[in-house]
């Protein structure tokens, strides 16, 4: 039997405590995942379509997952996945007051301690996400047929991403322009 090395054993170690997500459970990618292995009683008939889907479902619900989803979850402490219409959740914003949370057929109500509310809204005829606030109406971002993203910017402008990092970093990139940022103490 061979000896694992000292550095071998603190590379696993290091491993097991940086890949494990401590912001989400990635319900949406997991319910795809699920599904994809069991659409058909026939599991090389789901290993065939699932090499199909997979480069273009998989990115779509992970990046659902990490900005909309996770985020919610981070803060609600429970997955909007498995919310049920018409329940309601109280959740701390960072400016430390509760904002009422009420999850929708299709999106989800912010209510605010004033009093006003903010929509957020899925459109799946068009497959994207809006933002209703004071009676208006602004598109956050929508999923291409190609697999990208179309995120709609606070100028107006449309802005055309990949569904990964990349795509999240040129939105950032956009949406703070050139800013250096530097924390402080």
């Amino acid at each position: 039997m061979k000896k694992i090395s000292l550095k071998v054993a603190v590379v696993l170690c290091a491993g097991a405590f940086l890949f494990s997500s401590c912001i989400g459970s990635f319900g949406l990618f997991n319910k795809y995942e699920k599904w994809q292995c069991n659409m058909t009683g026939n599991k090389f008939v789901n290993g065939i379509v699932g090499l199909i889907l997979q480069p273009i479902v998989a990115p779509v619900c992970l990046f659902v997952d990490a900005l909309v989803l996770n985020t919610i979850e981070f803060w609600t402490g429970n997955s909007p996945i498995t919310a049920k219409v018409g329940t309601t959740q109280q959740v701390m914003g960072k400016d430390g007051r509760y904002y009422a949370v009420k999850t929708l057929k299709d999106g989800y109500e912010v209510t605010a301690p004033t009093g006003e509310k903010t929509l957020f809204i899925h459109d799946a005829a068009t497959d994207s996400w809006s933002m209703t606030q004071n009676g208006v109406t602004k598109e956050l971002f929508r999923f291409n047929a190609d697999g990208t993203i179309q995120a709609t910017l606070q100028n107006g402008e449309t802005l055309n991403v990949r569904a990964d990092e990349a795509g999240m970093q040129q939105v950032q990139d956009a949406v703070l322009g050139t800013q250096d940022l530097y924390a402080q103490r």
